[in-house]
């Protein structure tokens, strides 16, 4: 089966549930830090696919990880991926709810890459800029820096990606300079 679609349908199925249950939006809050990818997630996958470590440890260690409650669907969904021998996906399914998520509720990341701390004035300038761009779209804004960059910064909203960092513009400056 495609690597892809078994997250994707796992992420499906909890997220239906988790719509009959009324806490889509809790699970989505939980989940985003793992679809991000976290530190010692590869420690992590370890204790996961290890054979040795029973299934209710693997699901507690998720469990404290994501901070599901007892009971709670996020929990029962959990278990069913440890007992499936899913865990290896966890990551990508996720990253599929959380996209399915921003999908069904209007929802697009914006991430701004910067060399220094942009002051707020400025950051507020480009998520205006976007807010105007995609009317009635709640913006989820993330702003990491990014040394490498030199100067200026990067602006990536879903597939969309505006590079006005002087790493870019040197890089394009190199290419006029070969050709």
């Amino acid at each position: 089966m495609n690597d892809g679609l078994i997250p994707k349908r796992y992420a499906k199925a909890l997220y239906k549930l988790a719509v009959e249950n009324g806490d889509s939006q809790e699970i989505y809050e939980q989940l985003k830090p793992l679809s991000r990818g976290l530190k010692g997630l590869d420690d992590l996958k370890r204790v996961l696919l290890n054979p040795h470590v029973k299934e209710e440890d693997k699901g507690r260690v998720m469990m404290q990880l994501v901070g599901a409650k007892p009971g709670s669907s996020l929990e029962k969904f959990l278990l069913l991926v440890i007992r499936n021998n899913r865990a290896e996906f966890l990551r990508k399914i996720a990253l599929s709810y959380v996209n399915l998520y921003r999908e069904e509720h209007d929802i697009a990341k914006v991430d701004i890459l910067s060399a220094t701390e942009l002051p707020e004035q400025q950051v507020e300038a480009i998520v205006d800029i976007i807010r105007r761009r995609m009317p009635g779209t709640t913006l989820e804004v993330q702003h990491t820096i990014a040394p490498e960059l030199i100067g200026g910064f990067i602006v990536r909203v879903g597939d969309v990606l505006l590079d006005a960092s002087v790493k870019n513009e040197l890089n394009n400056l190199r290419l006029k300079l070969l050709s």
